[in-house]
């Protein structure tokens, strides 16, 4: 592939103009206000969302997924993705979606690593729920035999919180999942990591990290006898379902002046566009899963697949950003791994 073919893309979803009749990337600006650059480093984490396909249809939700979804990777793709990871030392492999048990051939994919020498460690973007659906039955016993890493959404320990955000009676199936995971070992054995996500309710930040996890261990240790390794806390992004939400709510505008106000710089060295790599359904490649489902990739002219890029050319590379990049770096930041400051 020709270097001018790997350039990132100039196009911007903001809809505030400069005098040139260029779109303002408001984020930019800040980062040039403290000096800072954001750049990729050595990419440490591949993350594969096999599928906007969900059995939920969650209000915070920035990939737009439910049950109407079609949108699912093939056994081909993944098979592009594994002969590609293969040539490179990336440790780690997150599957997300969606729901990504969903995609039929998810087994598949976690399989397939073990093919890889040495062979990646697995995280499963999990919500819960999906353990209760039909064909599902022995999928709690697939991950811990496959020692599969389990992020597991539940955004409180409260069940009017956690149903009025993702849906009547998930908080009670939830809770079950978790009780069953429990008994394979999962929080408990040092092999079988089990960690919990949180996402605010409505248009606020999270609250301290530190502080929930210790509430959310005491609260479902006591009342249902769950243990779990870590808490991560989530700053929903103003984008798709939860933008819509927010601007019939009249919160949008406030709620983006929120997130930019709250801007902290020392969340940037540690966001996860610098070191994770992120690739859709179809095989194409972004910085990340806000940046996929903006379609912000470093080409304007084609799509980029992942197998026409080379990891080790990609560190130094500048991150491709948007007003969206707000979120996670507001208050003490937001990642995939949780909180940054």
């Amino acid at each position: 592939m020709q270097n001018e073919m790997l350039l990132p893309r100039h196009t911007r979803h903001n809809v505030d103009l400069n005098a040139r009749g260029e779109a303002i990337n408001y984020f930019q600006q800040t980062l040039r206000h403290h000096a800072l650059t954001l750049r990729r480093e050595r990419t440490q984490v591949l993350q594969i969302n096999v599928g906007k396909k969900c059995n939920q249809t969650c209000s915070h939700c920035h990939v737009n997924a439910g049950p109407a979804r079609t949108e699912i990777m093939t056994r081909d793709t993944m098979d592009r993705i594994i002969e590609w990871l293969s040539s490179t030392d990336i440790p780690k492999v997150d599957i997300t979606g969606g729901a990504p048990e969903i995609n039929p051939n998810f087994r598949y994919l976690v399989e397939r690593r073990k093919t890889l020498a040495p062979a990646r460690h697995v995280m499963d973007r999990c919500n819960l729920t999906i353990l209760f659906e039909s064909g599902q039955e022995n999928l709690a016993e697939f991950l811990a035999h496959h020692r599969v890493e389990i992020i597991a959404s539940l955004p409180c320990y409260s069940q009017t919180n956690v149903d009025s955000q993702r849906g009547d009676g998930v908080f009670e199936k939830s809770i079950r999942a978790l009780q069953r995971l429990n008994a394979l070992g999962y929080g408990r054995d040092e092999n079988l990591l089990l960690h919990l996500v949180y996402n605010p309710l409505g248009a606020h930040l999270p609250g301290s990290q530190a502080g929930l996890e210790t509430a959310y261990k005491k609260e479902l240790e006591q009342h249902f006898g769950i243990v779990f390794n870590r808490l991560y806390t989530l700053a929903n992004v103003p984008m798709a379902r939860f933008a819509a939400w927010l601007q019939r709510t009249g919160q949008l505008e406030k709620y983006q002046e929120l997130l930019s106000n709250a801007f902290n710089p020392d969340t940037v060295a540690n966001l996860m566009c610098r070191t994770m790599l992120n690739v859709d359904w179809r095989g194409e490649v972004y910085d990340c899963d806000f940046n996929q489902m903006l379609g912000l990739q470093w080409s304007d002219d084609h799509p980029l697949y992942l197998w026409n890029v080379d990891p080790e050319q990609m560190v130094d590379w500048p991150v491709i950003t948007g007003d969206h990049c707000f979120a996670c770096t507001a208050g003490a930041g937001s990642s995939c791994g949780g909180a940054l400051a």
